[in-house]
């Protein structure tokens, strides 16, 4: 898995005014990046991509890393356990394997 980072990459954030200053949002268009924000007073635009960072941070233990290839290979390995092997509350605490397993069998 690549890390894309160049033109067009659309780079969500929370309306933090972090996020929302004169210099981040110049720092964004000099890298060519689009910005995407959820509008104001709808906490609910970025309710799906809060609760897989929230996940992410809790069972990943984010922590600092030495290398920028250490981070990408630490994630991508999370990513792959996430999206294959991981029990889903949403999919009745089965695995996106066993899922798809149950799913796609013939009747």
């Amino acid at each position: 898995m690549s890390l894309y980072t160049g033109p067009g990459v659309i780079h969500h954030t929370d309306r933090g005014g972090q996020y929302a200053g004169r210099q981040y949002r110049a720092v964004l268009r000099r890298a060519a990046m689009r910005q995407s924000m959820s509008r104001a007073g709808e906490c609910y635009d970025n309710a799906f991509m809060e609760s897989c960072f929230g996940t992410i941070k809790t069972e990943l233990e984010m922590t600092e890393y030495d290398h920028v290839a250490h981070a990408r290979g630490e994630i991508a390995s999370y990513l792959a356990y996430y999206n294959v092997e991981r029990r889903h509350s949403s999919l009745g605490y089965l695995s996106p394997i066993q899922f798809e397993a149950l799913n796609t069998a013939p009747n």
